[in-house]
């Protein structure tokens, strides 16, 4: 019996001091450029998802609906420019009266907002404007 429990513990203390394999491990550039390239790419392919839009409109003395907004990058790596926005006009109701699409031919750096304003002449009873961006060209960091 002493020998069976004598022998548990000292394998439970060998099992117990191997070394944590994790800690003679390097950094490992390689594959670090490579989920960053991962990254790079699928910001670059999907605009829509990293742009953020936030819009107001309102009436000119002309009759013209003016928006106003702002378009965040909310990627971390990539810049996107030629940003197309679908303008969706509504009634009270909530009935689509019309949209059109507008492209904002302006650079937006990652991390960084610009702002935008359109003028329309809408269609009678439009109360509300719902923007939502389409596409955008997309431009990834090279060598990075």
């Amino acid at each position: 019996m002493k020998k069976i429990l004598c022998l548990v513990i000292l394998s439970a203390t060998f099992f117990a001091c191997k070394d944590d394999p994790k800690k003679d491990k390097k950094f490992d550039t390689v594959s670090y450029e490579k989920a960053k390239e991962t990254l790079a790419e699928k910001e670059k392919n999907n605009p829509v998802k990293f742009i953020q839009v936030d819009n107001r409109d309102r009436k000119n003395l002309i009759g013209q609906t003016v928006v106003i907004g702002h378009l965040t990058n909310n990627a971390k790596l990539c810049t996107y420019k030629d940003v197309d926005l679908k303008l969706s006009f509504f009634s009270k109701t909530g009935v689509k009266l019309d949209e059109g699409i507008e492209t904002i031919y302006e650079t937006i750096a990652p991390g960084k907002t610009i702002k935008f304003k359109t003028k329309y002449f809408t269609p009678k009873g439009t109360d509300s404007v719902f923007v939502a961006v389409v596409k955008a060209t997309g431009e990834a960091p090279e060598g990075k």
